[in-house]
């Protein structure tokens, strides 16, 4: 099992050498290593942000790519249900989407497309994907553990 999450890391990084766009066939074989892989899926999360936090700037898009791939055919091959990659992209998805954000200016629209497909096939609710797209403006999100805390102390020092 350790060899099919080296495969997995060998076949996604060795897409830092590559110039976009990425060909399908190399999209599905990543995707296929990942989900070979399942069981390792926390591992392999990691390893699919570890790229988009280290790759260059035009591989940022990329990286969002093999995450939807993987997410969808995860979803489609186990069910809604039992897909457990999208819960675990979801435990750093802000600090993933702020390394995704450092790509170029034009390629900000395929993150936004992404996102809006996302929401209307239901992958993440809303309350996900909102922050998300506001980050595009600049906006900044707060971790998502914070975010409770912080609505805390503004309440608690407004009735003050």
């Amino acid at each position: 099992m350790q060899h099919i999450k080296n495969v997995f890391g060998v076949k996604l990084f060795s897409m830092i050498d590559m110039k976009p766009p990425i060909s399908r066939a190399k999209m599905m074989s990543v995707t296929k290593s990942a989900i070979k892989a399942i069981k390792l899926y926390k591992h392999v999360v990691q390893i699919v942000e570890k790229f988009i936090k280290k790759c260059k700037p035009e591989l940022k898009v990329p990286g969002l790519y093999v995450v939807d791939s993987i997410v969808r055919q995860s979803r489609h091959q186990f069910g809604v249900d039992k897909d457990v990659f999208a819960a675990r992209f979801l435990k750093n998805f802000t600090d993933t989407f702020q390394n995704l954000y450092c790509c170029p200016e034009d390629d900000k629209s395929k993150i936004i497309r992404v996102l809006n497909l996302w929401q209307k096939n239901g992958v993440f609710d809303m309350g996900i994907i909102q922050p998300l797209m506001d980050m595009a403006n600049g906006a900044i999100v707060p971790a998502p553990a914070l975010e409770g805390r912080e609505v805390n102390i503004i309440v608690f020092v407004q009735r003050l």
